[in-house]
């Protein structure tokens, strides 16, 4: 009886050879590196299709980049108006998020700009919006513009502690059409669904993630560990939800506690982590919204919510995490809690952890000799930025670590939430400490733009979803081998 094999289940037969490891569904091409200058930092990248161009805001400016050469086009100062912390563009107009320069408490402004002329635009081209516009984004349609107003206070400069006024976090929404803001919502009567943690601070509103439909805002709240729900119909905040803690002690979330124990090395601890998420991003599948987050951490800016284990005047803190350090108004006798998840979360509208990557980001970076211990006792590598890219009938999300010794950016396949899994990890020497990333088209091609905060440069890679050409050799190989055993089969 003659048996004909088809390539499936050839290409099945030969990935289950043993000794041969299923190759990575996607290649990086590094395109280019610019590195910024004369005070400008790199924060946060936009990508313009009308102009082919990246708008990289970095505090005092913004760096127009050509996104095909990274050749600088031009650059916007933005100073006189304050400092510049966000940007995002759609349809080749680009909203600026500028905190005031003579106080941050004040209200900040959103400034509006041609991408073709570069200049500002015509009509109304600045709005008032909440204080410390720290982030902002466009719903999908481009209708409305989010503001995440972070109302932080000042620092004294003597003491170094916050002081005076504490403006009320808040989220702003502005209509494009009239370009006036329609709603700035805040959380003022919102009951929290659960225990939240305050640390002596309002609700800051850190980043914002809108759902395909344009309905829903989901808005992370970093230094109280919580998410927000925004009610874009509404224009109201309808939840403030606690995001938990993440249990250390448990396999497969384990850290590295100390940066004074002469060795890097990944083990369980008797302590819990605040997830306090920076970035978020959504996507559907199966008709539900899932929120994509980097468990940074955080602490107070003025650290007086942190404090070193040892020097807590607790009891009972075992030797291995005296070291760490943890947050002070959570942490009880035998029940440290210190910050950040160390990790990437998927969770569902509710909340609910559907996916965390315990401690893959860590021991990637450990294994590609990029970890930096001297952040063990302080949250690790620090996932900060987070994008997301359908690319060849698959969603992956990349997660930007902060404190590598290298730009380090860490790739999943996250197509089923519940199973996500780690595809590779980019590094890139000369870069340091990512900070905002974004995913965009261009030339055919799918993007990945890296804004590096400390480094002052932006790199830019080219995602092939191809394996690599040794990888075609094995496959073609194990092909012709399953196809011999095939045809004397059939004599």
């Amino acid at each position: 009886m003659k048996r004909t094999l088809t390539a499936a289940a050839l290409a099945a037969a030969f990935a289950a050879l043993p000794g041969i490891a299923a190759a990575s569904p996607l290649s990086f091409t590094h395109q280019w590196t610019f590195a910024h200058s004369g005070g400008q930092t790199s924060e946060i990248a936009s990508f313009d299709a009308v102009t082919n161009t990246l708008w990289v805001v970095g505090v005092v400016g913004i760096d127009v980049l050509n996104a095909s050469t990274g050749s600088l086009v031009s650059h916007i100062d933005t100073s006189a108006f304050g400092g510049a912390n966000s940007v995002a563009i759609h349809n080749g107009l680009a909203a600026v998020a500028i905190e005031s320069s003579a106080d941050r408490t004040l209200p900040g402004t959103i400034k509006l700009y041609d991408t073709t002329s570069r200049a500002l635009a015509a009509g109304t081209n600045s709005i008032t919006v909440g204080a410390l516009p720290d982030m902002v984004t466009f719903t999908r349609d481009g209708s409305r513009l989010l503001v995440a107003n972070e109302g932080t206070p000042n620092l004294d400069p003597v003491s170094g502690i916050y002081a005076g006024y504490d403006p009320a976090g808040s989220i702003s929404i502005i209509d494009m059409a009239s370009r006036s803001v329609t709603a700035n919502a805040t959380f003022t009567g919102v009951l929290p669904t659960n225990a939240v943690r305050y640390a002596g601070m309002d609700f800051e509103p850190e980043y914002i993630a809108v759902n395909n439909a344009g309905t829903k805002a989901y808005v992370t709240l970093q230094e109280a560990n919580a998410m927000a729900v925004v009610d874009l119909g509404t224009q109201k905040v309808t939840s403030v939800t606690s995001l938990g803690t993440k249990d250390f002690s448990l396999p497969g979330n384990a850290i590295d506690p100390s940066h004074k124990d002469g060795k890097i090395e990944l083990r369980t601890a008797d302590v819990k982590g605040l997830y306090q998420p920076d970035a978020i991003a959504t996507y559907e599948t199966g008709g539900k919204t899932y929120l994509v987050m980097a468990n940074e951490g955080d602490t107070r800016e003025d650290d007086l919510d942190k404090v070193r284990a040892k020097d807590s005047g607790l009891s009972g803190v075992p030797a291995d995490l005296k070291q760490l350090n943890i947050a002070k108004p959570d942490s009880t006798s035998g029940a440290l809690v210190t910050f950040g998840g160390r990790s990437f979360s998927i969770r569902d509208e509710a909340g609910n952890i559907v996916f965390d990557s315990g401690s893959r980001l860590d021991a990637e970076a450990i294994a590609r000799g990029i970890y930096n211990d001297e952040r063990s006792d302080d949250k690790g590598v620090e996932p900060e930025g987070v994008a997301l890219r359908e690319i060849g009938g698959r969603m992956y999300a990349f997660i930007g670590l902060e404190r590598t010794t290298k730009g380090a950016v860490a790739v999943y396949d996250i197509t089923d939430p519940a199973s996500a899994s780690f595809v590779d990890m980019i590094v890139t020497d000369g870069d340091i400490s990512p900070e905002g990333i974004t995913t965009f088209m261009a030339g055919g091609k799918h993007m990945l733009a890296i804004a590096n905060e400390t480094s002052a440069t932006t790199t830019v890679y080219a995602i092939s979803p191809v394996p690599e050409p040794q990888t075609y050799a094995l496959l073609l190989a194990g092909l012709g081998l399953m196809g011999s055993i095939a045809r004397r089969r059939s004599k």
